[in-house]
């Protein structure tokens, strides 16, 4: 069956993180684990894969993981023009981003693109660099080395990275190929991304206590008692401390 060789592809996928980039997820939760400990923020931002949403207030997840997301608004309807001969990149518009929002110099942002060159994510990192943040990337080496950046800074986001987790995705993004289909299915990039943080959690979490901080795990706001303890200690505890 298909689904019988799509778990021998999510095996190997996880087989291969784990033999791969053990070394750099220790490297990004330590990264994270002592910027917050010396009060800093961590942000995420991702173009689609998962990780701005998987993490964000999950049961068993860290408060301390903030979304970043920002959009441009405009009102203007005239009658429909061709708009072909216009920039429309947007390229700048992360470094207004940056100031309108909460990020401090020594914060961290996780930044997410398993091609590498989705724009708005470059163009935040770029930015996030320039500002003094700390970045953690996770982007597929063999999707990002095989294409180029519409950035002007000729960058791609694996080349903004502190630390660099690779989700070992093909290039393309899907794992299986399909006779009598052209295109391979089941992307990759999703499942081996959220993999990643979540072990990349468990570092935070072991070296915050090393450090004799206690992080402030979720519960799950739809088990009972959970929505209460998460209201009436976690994020108040996280608005005084950090944590």
């Amino acid at each position: 069956m298909l689904m019988d060789r799509y778990w021998e592809h999510i095996n190997d996928l996880y087989d291969k993180i784990k033999s791969t980039q053990r070394e750099n997820i220790i490297k990004a939760g330590k990264l994270i684990a002592d910027a917050v400990d010396q009060g800093a923020c961590v942000h995420i931002c991702d173009s689609g894969h998962i990780i701005d949403s998987e993490l964000i207030y999950r049961g068993g997840g860290l408060i301390l993981y903030k979304k970043f997301k920002y959009n441009l608004s405009v009102e203007n309807p005239v009658r429909k023009r061709d708009r072909s001969d216009l920039d429309t990149s947007m390229e700048g518009l992360a470094a207004y981003a940056l100031k309108a929002s909460g990020a401090r110099p020594g914060d961290v942002m996780i930044l997410g693109s398993v091609s590498g060159r989705t724009l708005s994510v470059v163009d935040l990192a770029c930015e996030a660099k320039k500002w003094g943040l700390k970045t953690i990337v996770i982007t597929s080496m063999s999707y990002a080395t095989s294409v180029d950046s519409p950035h002007s800074s000729g960058l791609k986001l694996y080349e903004l990275g502190d630390v660099v987790l690779d989700n070992c995705a093909p290039a393309a993004e899907a794992l299986m190929e399909v006779e009598g289909l052209e295109p391979r299915i089941c992307a990759a990039s999703g499942l081996s991304a959220a993999f990643i943080m979540w072990s990349v959690t468990t570092v935070v979490v072991e070296e915050l206590m090393k450090k004799g901080k206690v992080p402030g795990v979720l519960k799950s706001a739809n088990y009972p008692g959970g929505n209460d303890y998460n209201k009436t200690y976690v994020e108040p505890r996280y608005e005084k401390e950090g944590l």
